[in-house]
């Protein structure tokens, strides 16, 4: 299955709009960079994240949330992982998109 890697802010662009439309259920997505504030609870594009997370796992990359101090602001359901589960999250699925 494949890995959706989102690093673009969701209130910026619409990157997260357009990977969610596309992504195949049962591939994961997983946010870093600035396109860890798709992973906030109470935002324009919580419902949406929600509504993904039936068909996909979704996860955030950890240090990128701290470096934003926005850690422990994660909706329910959100995997927070490190550079080693980063690492292993792309050796687990036979592809890897990047939306730019």
């Amino acid at each position: 299955m494949m890995l959706h890697v989102v690093n673009k802010s969701p209130f910026e662009r619409n990157t997260l709009d357009s990977c969610l439309r596309t992504a195949k259920k049962g591939s994961s997505i997983l946010l870093i960079e600035d396109g860890v504030f798709g992973a906030l609870e109470g935002t324009m594009v919580s419902g949406r994240v929600k509504e993904a997370m039936a068909d996909h796992k979704v996860y955030v990359l950890q240090p990128d949330l701290d470096a934003r101090g926005i850690s422990g602001k994660l909706m329910d359901g959100i995997e927070a992982v490190d550079y080693s589960g980063f690492v292993d999250l792309t050796e687990s699925h036979s592809t890897v998109q990047s939306w730019l």
